[in-house]
Order: C-alpha cells, then structure tokens, then sequence
C-alpha cells in the first residue's frame, strides 16, 4: 500500500511540477477541435458539432465484417455478404464511419502529417476492438512500399498500431509485414482493379515468420474500403502461419461513402 501511496504522489507531484508548462503551451497553442479548428476545453478532442456528426460503429454489427444492422438480430449474426464471400480474415472491426470529421481527421493524420492525432485515433481502435487487442500477441500495421515512405515521411497505419500497442501493452511488428511492390493508388479503383493492384503486393520480411506462426494477430490499418488492402495483407500473414487475425480500422467506408 505504502509504495502505491508513493507512486501517486510521485504523480500529482510532477503533474503540479509541469502545470506552468502546459498553461504555456495552451497560450502558445491554444486547445482546438482535432477537426474543424474551433476553440475548445482541451487538447486531442471534437468540438460538440463535430462530435455529433460522428456515427460510431457499435453493435448490432456483423460478427466476421462489422458492418452495422439496423435492427438487433440476435448475438453472433452474420451479414449476406461474410456469408456469400467469407473475407480471408476472421473479424474487421472499425471505430466510426468514413464521414464528416471523421474522413477530416483521416486526411489530416494521412496528407496533411497531423501525427498529433494518432493518439487519440488510437484510443477509439482500442474501444472498438472488441477485446481483441487485449487479448492478441501482436499489432501489425499495413506498410508502405519504401518509395512511398520516402514522399509521405511516415506511415499513418505504423502511427496508429504505434499508439495502439502502447496503450494496450502489446508488441508492436513494425518490420514484419513488408509491400515488396509499389501499387498504384487505389483511390478511385473499382472493386476489382483495387486487388488486381495489390495482388502479391505483400511478403514476410527474411527469418520473421516466428513473429506471426501460430499467432493471434491485429492488422492495423486507417481506412477500410472494399477490403482488397488487408485482404492481400491477411492472406500473406496467413501464409506465414498466423491462427488468427482481426483487421482494424479506424474509419470504415460503407456503401454509400466509399
């Protein structure tokens, strides 16, 4: 008991110790929406607009694609399409839909370098996970090809499994999944034309197969579209021997916002 007491004072302690600084550091950079810009309490949230525009993915929920029922259908219900074309993963879990200030915070992470924002992206993945992320041996994120890397500085799926294991004290594989091929932008493809692209797209990197043999994997990625990026991604780790893998998103596109 004697050393918890000692902790938490060690805490407020430097809690108070730092509190001029981040009084500063509100005047220098004032709290804003993480969306629109608007002034608000604090750092790393939504304006109350912006915060009810957000439709959160929660359950009823397909249990292989998560896309979201209308009407509760009963536990462990599958939508027609898991069952006409069984996705090579065993669960997609995302934490809100691709629209309004969500799309805004997945450009801003993506195109426009707003790493400040992964944090908290990341607090929602975990939310959504479904306990998922508690209970895998490792976060993998989706790469990118190492001429992309070059242009865009960072990879915001590498961003995001980054926060992810550090919240949930899970090892993160940054270097374990690798795209062995430049694929064109999938912007703009169709269903189709998005796994043609990247077909083969995806290896295990030289003597790293232990990292996902007989393993429960997370895969991490921003955006879930038509599910031809993870899909390739999941098919190589179970190539590599991974027994069971959940793709997870942050955003989730659905028919009409694709």
């Amino acid at each position: 008991m004697g050393m918890i007491e000692t902790e938490r004072e060690k805490r407020q302690a430097w809690a108070q110790l730092l509190r001029p600084f981040f009084m500063l550091a509100d005047l220098v950079y004032p709290p804003s929406c993480a969306a629109c810009g608007v002034s608000t309490g604090g750092h790393r949230g939504l304006c109350a607009k912006c915060w009810s525009e957000v439709r959160f993915i929660e359950r009823p929920y397909c249990e292989v694609l998560g896309f979201p029922f209308s009407h509760d259908l009963g536990a462990g219900i599958l939508s027609a399409e898991a069952i006409a074309n069984p996705p090579p993963f065993d669960r997609l879990r995302s934490a809100a839909v691709h629209d309004n200030a969500i799309r805004t915070l997945v450009h801003g992470l993506k195109y426009r370098d707003r790493t400040d924002l992964a944090p908290m992206m990341a607090g929602w993945m975990l939310r959504a996970s479904d306990g998922m992320v508690e209970c895998c041996d490792a976060i993998v994120p989706v790469p990118l090809h190492r001429t992309r890397m070059v242009s865009r500085k960072f990879n915001q799926a590498a961003e995001l499994a980054r926060h992810l294991a550090r919240l949930a004290g899970k090892p993160l594989l940054p270097a374990t999944l690798l795209r062995a091929k430049r694929t064109s932008q999938q912007v703009g493809l169709g269903i189709r034309a998005r796994e043609e692209n990247v077909r083969g797209a995806f290896i295990i990197a030289a003597n790293r197969e232990n990292d996902v043999f007989g393993k429960r994997i997370v895969l991490v990625d921003d955006v879930y579209t038509t599910g031809a990026t993870v899909g390739a991604a999941t098919r190589t780790l179970r190539k590599a021997g991974a027994a069971d893998i959940t793709v997870l998103t942050f955003a989730r596109a659905l028919a009409e916002t694709i």
